[in-house]
């Protein structure tokens, strides 16, 4: 994902809804019983800001989706991004390769 997912600070919405895929095959990846997380940070930073445990909606397709906790987003306007990493029943544990990237602006 090239463009910049577009936030305002505070808010617990937009919903991140992903598609999880095989970059190999372009075919959705089963995530059915698995648990998949999302990290934020900001960008250039090492430091994990936020996992999200996100719920799977449509499991065979690959589909999950990711809600914004309450003070989630109260962080300093710019740059920031996430990684996805799905953990699957048996444990074993797989990370999108490709980041999400966001921006994230100030409430008035």
């Amino acid at each position: 994902m090239a463009e910049k997912i577009k936030l305002v600070q505070g808010d617990t919405r937009p919903q991140i809804k992903v598609t999880i895929t095989d970059e190999t095959t372009d075919l959705a990846v089963d995530i059915t019983n698995s648990t998949p997380r999302l990290k934020f940070r900001a960008a250039g930073s090492t430091t994990v800001l936020t996992t999200i445990v996100g719920t799977v909606t449509d499991g065979p397709n690959g589909v999950c989706i990711f809600v914004w906790p309450t003070g989630a987003l109260d962080v300093t306007a710019g740059d920031y991004e996430g990684e996805i990493e799905i953990t699957y029943q048996d444990s074993s544990v797989q990370t999108v390769y490709d980041l999400l990237k966001f921006k994230l602006r100030q409430d008035f």
